[in-house]
């Protein structure tokens, strides 16, 4: 089993920035890549950045391209979110997720293992 535990979020003015933290404990040597995922009040769940651990390759929403970089640190089992520029529409609770697959993807179903979530909220 893989347990995830996201911190980091908060209140920031839009133009701002936050930098998301996601710890991740267990059977770490099955996990191969790693994601940040948000939903917004009743909207789907969307995916935005995904990383494998191994090389370091990534994959961005266009929604965050230029704005958001997601990265890793394997010696402290931590996957990181840097958010710039925000604005309101990024406003929801972002999730970290974790798969046992090398097929980094922005797509929810291809992901075993979740966090609970911490809330980013941007004001205008």
């Amino acid at each position: 089993q893989v347990q995830l535990v996201e911190s980091g979020g908060g209140s920031v003015q839009s133009g701002g920035s936050l930098r998301l933290s996601c710890l991740a404990s267990g059977d770490l040597y099955i996990i191969y890549s790693m994601a940040w995922f948000r939903q917004a009040p009743g909207k789907e769940r969307e995916g935005i950045s995904c990383i494998r651990r191994a090389d370091a390759w990534t994959k961005d929403a266009d929604s965050v391209k230029g704005r958001f970089t997601i990265s890793r640190d394997n010696a402290q089992n931590t996957l990181y979110l840097q958010m710039n520029s925000l604005k309101p529409e990024d406003t929801a609770m972002y999730y970290c997720a974790a798969v046992a697959s090398w097929s980094c993807s922005l797509n929810r179903t291809d992901f075993t293992y979740w966090g609970q979530g911490t809330q980013v909220t941007v004001s205008s």
